[in-house]
């Protein structure tokens, strides 16, 4: 707990600086360009240099990768502070100050997450990643308001020191957290003793990749949950101009809470009950689900009420899978793998997120809209579902996405490789006194030491296939 109430404080005070940025970007030029450019300072990082920090988070202890994103933050944070102070802040150096926490953001995904199974049994996996992603969603609902607060009564200059303090919270919750030291700090420090090479930074994120790709159950999930993130990124792209073009700010708002509660409560259903005991089924029911719920409803229904309760359900939905796939993740891939299967993961997932806003933007203002408001081409056959009131073609827009992401999940649920993803893959077992216990440094077997990346080797726990056991005479009961 010490862990987690040290990052949802962080996490807080972050999204309220955000917000306070982008406050101090559109006051001083007042575009709409200038706030979509700092987001995507915010987010280009974080999918670009997360297989690098996945990489350096398995060289190292998951404390001290944790502590380097927060001690990152901090830095970065302390000096538009002492900038600010000193009557020399300039909102451009907002910019390159977003780079740089985006950066540092990039490492606390693989590091928390693979610091979970240190922290907690096997068994509760599922639970400790709900909690995760309720206190990520509860920052997502109370940060704007804290830094719309902040900045109205205070201005940034205190903003940004209780921002510092947030990241100094965090420190401390990482520091005096007891963590077992993992495999991977164990077989570098031998590898250093016993003078051994290891592989260049980039060489061992690629494996990462690699990694993800050699094993068939891992290689369907991520393959199908990529597609599908490609095809419900380019929906929800529309919700918001949606939502303003039909109701305004208000409604907008109102919306958006929606999205942060249905997350908060995902969380907490997830923290309760710790997730389907058949996670790869459970997965894609979910994501089928959230395709219905937050693309297709939000597409046929009209007012506040509806579409808050749409993209609720969504959002709760959204937060199951995620944590479900984490657990997935944690369980059956080998400690020493996990930061950089998680950056590939994050880099995978979130790689598509600006390609697919950029298409959406265009296609909107250019090809759906004009088509609905004159009810031609597809709409002489979605106009009557969908009506012709303003914003009709990009409610056609999330009913297609809706769709497709619902056929694409149908066949992720259809797919033996996904569906029994957790009887077809064998999980990497932690011995229940390793949680609370130091490991010793001399009991590092050989093999772990061992520093060949995926494509030089064939031994990889994780990546044995049924197929592998079956010709050993082993059987697998598989539940359908």
């Amino acid at each position: 707990m010490l862990v987690w109430s040290g990052q949802t404080v962080s996490l807080l005070g972050s999204a309220a600086v955000r917000f306070a940025f982008i406050i101090e970007v559109w006051s001083a030029g007042g575009h709409a360009t200038a706030v979509t450019a700092l987001s995507l300072c915010a987010m280009l990082p974080q999918a670009v240099f997360s297989p690098i920090a996945g990489a350096i988070v398995d060289r190292i202890t998951k404390r001290a990768a944790l502590q380097i994103a927060d001690t990152g933050g901090l830095l970065v944070v302390g000096v538009l502070a002492l900038l600010h102070y000193l009557g020399e802040l300039q909102y451009w150096q907002i910019y390159p100050a977003t780079l740089l926490l985006g950066i540092c953001a990039s490492f606390q995904f693989p590091a928390l997450s693979s610091a979970v199974p240190l922290l907690v049994r096997k068994d509760q996996f599922g639970r400790a990643n709900g909690l995760l992603a309720g206190a990520k969603s509860a920052a997502g609902i109370g940060g704007p308001a804290l830094g719309g607060v902040l900045i109205a009564l205070f201005g940034m200059g205190p903003t940004l020191l209780i921002d510092l303090a947030s990241y100094a919270f965090a420190l401390v919750g990482v520091r005096i957290v007891r963590l077992r030291e993992d495999k991977t700090a164990l077989a570098a420090k031998a590898a250093e003793k016993t003078g051994g090479a290891r592989p260049r930074i980039t060489a061992e994120a690629v494996a990462g990749l690699r990694y993800l790709f050699r094993v068939p159950g891992l290689r369907a999930l991520i393959g199908n949950f990529c597609v599908v993130n490609l095809v419900m990124v380019f929906g929800f792209a529309v919700i918001q101009p949606m939502v303003l073009l039909r109701a305004g700010n208000d409604a907008l708002a109102v919306v958006n809470s929606a999205t942060g509660v249905g997350g908060v409560l995902g969380g907490l259903l997830m923290a309760a009950w710790g997730g389907p005991k058949n996670r790869g089924r459970g997965m894609m029911l979910g994501v089928v689900g959230m395709c219905l719920s937050a693309l297709v409803v939000m597409a046929l229904v009209d007012g506040v009420v509806g579409w808050s309760l749409a993209i609720l359900v969504g959002a709760l939905l959204m937060t199951t899978v995620n944590s479900s796939m984490q657990a997935i993740v944690q369980s059956k891939v080998p400690q020493e793998w996990q930061g950089r299967v998680f950056g590939a993961v994050m880099f995978l997932s979130q790689i598509s997120v600006p390609l697919a806003m950029a298409l959406s933007g265009p296609l909107a203002d250019h090809f759906f809209e004009p088509q609905a408001a004159a009810g031609s081409g597809l709409f002489t056959v979605l106009g009557p579902l969908l009506g012709d009131a303003p914003g009709t073609g990009m409610a056609a827009m999330l009913l297609l996405a809706g769709v497709a992401g619902t056929v694409v999940s149908l066949w992720g649920l259809a797919s033996r490789s996904i569906r029994n993803i957790d009887v077809l893959l064998p999980d990497i077992d932690v011995p229940a006194d390793d949680i609370d216990a130091p490991a010793d440094e001399t009991d590092v077997p050989a093999s772990e030491t061992d520093t060949h990346t995926p494509a030089d080797r064939s031994d990889i726990p994780a990546a044995e296939t049924t197929e592998s056991r079956e010709k050993r005479g082993e059987r697998h009961e598989v539940r359908t």
